[in-house]
Order: C-alpha cells, then structure tokens, then sequence
C-alpha cells in the first residue's frame, strides 16, 4: 500500500504549569501537550496519525489543513479613567 503524506497546521500555547498544549486547528477536538516543544510536536504527530486512522477506519474523509494560517495578535485595552 502506497504511503500517504498528509500536512497540518499545529498551535504550540505555552501552558502555565509547563509545557505546551497544541491544538490542530483543522482536526476539531485535536488536542494533546508535550512537556518540551520537541515532545509535543511527537505528541502532536501521533495524535494527528491516530485521529486520522479513525476518520478512516469510519469510512470518513480526511479533511485539508486550514486554509488561511491562524494569526496571532496582542491587543492593549485601556480600562478606567
């Protein structure tokens, strides 16, 4: 069987205890964490191979990555007088 390459966009969040949470913005639920960015961004491959292998294992299509890459901004609110 041939070999499949698929691609997805993945958000590494810091998380306050440590670590990072990664989200895959095109996988909805595609959640996992890794304590180094090295073991989340494994954590993250496995989690995207597993979610997929069930997609498929349901007869479900595989979706593309996001289309349009998340943009991250800092936004500074004035509260107050």
């Amino acid at each position: 069987m041939a070999q499949t390459v698929h691609s997805y966009t993945v958000l590494f969040e810091p998380a306050e205890e440590g670590g990072y949470v990664v989200h895959v913005p095109a996988l909805p639920g595609c959640v996992t964490q890794g304590e180094t960015l090295d073991e989340a961004r494994e954590m993250a491959a496995d989690a995207i191979r597993l979610y997929l292998e069930v997609l498929e294992d349901e007869g479900r299509p595989i979706p593309p990555d996001v289309s349009t890459p998340a943009m991250i901004e800092k936004l500074e609110i004035a509260m107050g007088a």
